[in-house]
């Protein structure tokens, strides 16, 4: 089993920054890949960026060179950095976790991010 807890939610300006966190706990060595998505109000969950379990990035083009997705293995967590945040950035954003051989997912309780002046 693997559990993962976010944070880092909040209210910003546009223009301004968040870092995302996601811990993971449990099975960690069953994880095969992390990544975020993002689901806005009266809109599909997407997907934002992910990161490989050999450190292979992914970043949707709505957010590339704006957010970051790393990983820190000693601490067994996954950041999204994210920077000039826009309105249409508004959203809850999960964690997501692909475990084991099937490639289960497992997901996180979500955070809010709401981006307005």
């Amino acid at each position: 089993q693997v559990q993962l807890v976010e944070s880092g939610g909040g209210l910003v300006q546009p223009g301004g920054s968040l870092r995302l966190s996601c811990a993971a706990s449990g099975n960690i060595f069953s994880i095969n890949a992390m990544g975020w998505y993002r689901q806005a109000p009266g809109k599909q969950r997407e997907l934002v960026a992910s990161i490989s379990s050999g450190g292979s990035t992914y970043h949707a083009n709505s957010v590339k060179g704006r957010f970051t997705i790393s990983r820190d293995n000693a601490k067994n967590t996954v950041y999204l950095q994210m920077t000039n945040l826009k309105p249409e950035d508004t959203a809850v954003y999960y964690c997501n976790a692909r475990v084991g051989r099937y490639e289960n997912d497992v997901w996180g309780q979500g955070t809010q991010v709401t981006v307005s002046p």
